[in-house]
């Protein structure tokens, strides 16, 4: 299993690093967005449950 984990991380560092270029081009700024969204998401999550009372 520690095999399988460490030559799945390795395939992942190198397939990304492989594809650098593509993600600065096509995906500016996603980690914001992520981010962003996300919080909105947890926030509307938050605010239901509160004013639900449960």
């Amino acid at each position: 299993m520690i095999f399988f984990i460490i030559a799945f991380i390795a395939l992942m560092v190198y397939s990304y690093r492989k594809d650098i270029k593509n993600h600065e081009r096509y995906y500016k700024n996603a980690g914001k967005k992520v981010l962003i969204y996300g919080g909105l998401i947890v926030i509307i999550f938050m605010a239901i449950r509160f004013f639900t009372g449960h």
